[in-house]
């Protein structure tokens, strides 16, 4: 019988090769997969470019990731914050990259690249320094820029309950851009509190269809800091 339930995390990211391209859900820790990328750590895979909506707080999760050397380049909206402090040490050493990209857009790019689409064009950063060697157009007297989809490797994801099939239900403002990035990897890995028996979710409140989903492990509940976030 079809089951996506692996036992560990580490089985789950066995196959992560170096310079693979992996989506990072969570909004500061809120939703971090923080399991999951210590996982990732102890896996080994390095010269890894992260997607993710900040560059990690203090010393665990994402920035632990950094801290260890592991990754080439970061593509986020905030990559700054009072503490960000392992990410800003990186980037004025200039040991890793950074490809800033507004928050909406980045939304919308790694949207794009699980609907299928070729590329979008936005207003936001038209006339300003992000802009700078992008397509532009003027539509209805107003400037827009393309913007191209982030596909990616791998997605890192935290939900709260999955089946076996991978239908994820998400624990409030935890969710985030779980169900974006889960469409746009090739792979889907999600870490969750608890899985239940298929039939136990409400298809209502189903977020995240199975269809999606590559990969589910049972880590128990959230770091009280996530929940506290949620």
């Amino acid at each position: 019988m079809l089951s996506k339930v692996r036992s560990t995390a580490q089985e789950c990211l066995a196959d992560v090769p170096d310079g693979a391209t992996v989506l990072v859900g969570g909004f500061g820790m809120a939703g971090m997969p923080s399991e999951l990328i210590d996982a990732l750590i102890a896996q080994g895979a390095k010269d890894l470019t992260i997607v993710s909506n900040n560059a990690g707080n203090g010393t665990v999760g994402l920035a632990a990731l950094l801290k260890a050397g592991r990754v080439r380049k970061v593509i986020c909206s905030f990559p700054r914050q009072t503490d960000s402090f392992v990410f800003d040490e990186l980037f004025r050493a200039g040991r890793i990259e950074l490809e800033l990209v507004p928050q909406g857009n980045l939304a919308e790019r790694i949207r794009a690249a699980g609907a299928g689409l070729g590329g979008f064009f936005t207003p936001t950063s038209y006339g300003t320094p992000l802009a700078d060697g992008k397509e532009t157009r003027v539509i209805d007297g107003r400037g827009y820029v393309l913007d191209y989809p982030i596909k990616a490797d791998y997605a890192l994801i935290k939900a709260h309950l999955a089946d076996r099939w991978g239908n994820l239900v998400y624990r409030k403002t935890a969710r985030n851009f779980g169900p974006i990035m889960a469409m746009a990897a090739k792979t889907s890995v999600v870490q969750v509190d608890r899985i239940v028996e298929l039939g136990e979710l409400d298809p209502e409140v189903v977020v995240t269809p199975g269809i999606f989903v590559s990969r589910v492990v049972a880590l128990g509940a959230a770091h009280p800091t996530t929940e506290a976030a949620a």
